[in-house]
């Protein structure tokens, strides 16, 4: 994999003439097999370590690189037709993967045994753990890094990220809850054991709050095991006062403790919100 790596990376440096770097087939199978270590789960665009999101940004790189090397092609999958670069991702029963009608999942993607695609997209460089219900209408954006044991709810967009390379793409810890229609994007980052509630917007940029004292958690994201939904706080402005978007935390979980979805419902309800 380091040879490969370092392959990618001179293909990436050398981009704007790659047939000086080298024989345009050589340079594609090159590209292929790093895509297929994504597709397999062999390796991952990002990941956690201390901490801290570790970007592996040659397999971003070859994600680019593949748009540059391929072309355009028809595909017909039953009474469906495709013109894509690249194409679906297929063997699902010897991934253990259950696929309903109409979700998809590009090649470059991986989806860890029982996984369960609803009617759904998943983008290539995404990476969704193994139990992981990926729900009606939901979308797994590019590089998205998705947890075991997650319920993404109906509507749910996770936001994709190809570049800059060295971008830090959506991170979702394992045992969470993204409630329907929540969006995250632009690198936020939800922990274990989370309850997002129903309509949150959360990025880079959002203020996570504490309920409890009022203090700013951080910006974008969700601490482990907590309840959090969507709230505004009150800015003034020269042209008047506005609420702001932000995402409170109304509630500390123990951890390891299974999610109670009675009671989280009613915790939920008791502040306008819900899964």
């Amino acid at each position: 994999m380091i040879d490969l790596e370092q392959t990618i990376t001179a293909l990436w440096d050398g981009r704007d003439d790659l047939d000086a770097v080298m024989p345009r087939a050589e340079a594609e199978l090159a590209v292929r097999a790093a895509i297929d270590l994504l597709d397999t789960g062999e390796a991952r665009v990002a990941e956690l370590s201390g901490g801290e999101v570790i970007v592996h940004q040659w397999l971003k790189q070859a994600i680019l690189l593949l748009f540059r090397l391929t072309s355009m092609r028809v595909e017909e999958i039953g009474p469906f037709e495709y013109r894509d670069k690249i194409p679906l991702k297929q063997g699902y029963e010897a991934a253990g993967v259950r696929v309903v009608p109409g979700a998809s999942a590009r090649w470059g993607s991986y989806l860890a045994p029982g996984v369960i695609l609803m009617p759904s997209y998943t983008n290539i460089g995404a990476r969704v753990g193994a139990d992981t219900m990926v729900d009606t209408w939901a979308t797994v954006g590019s590089c998205a890094q998705i947890g075991e044991r997650v319920h993404l709810s109906g509507g749910v967009g996770i936001g994709g990220v190809l570049e800059p390379p060295n971008a830090v793409p959506v991170m979702i810890g394992d045992d969470t809850v993204i409630g329907s229609r929540c969006i995250v994007a632009e690198g936020a980052t939800v922990g274990n054991g989370v309850v997002l509630g129903a309509g949150c917007i959360l990025t880079g940029s959002i203020p996570v709050i504490d309920a409890e004292t009022g203090s700013e958690l951080s910006r974008g994201s969700v601490p482990d095991w907590c309840v959090a939904v969507s709230a505004t706080r009150r800015r003034t402005f020269p042209g008047g006062e506005f609420g702001l978007p932000c995402v409170l935390v109304i509630k500390r979980l123990a951890e390891g403790d299974r999610h109670d979805k009675a009671k989280l419902n009613d915790v939920l309800r008791e502040h306008g919100a819900a899964t």
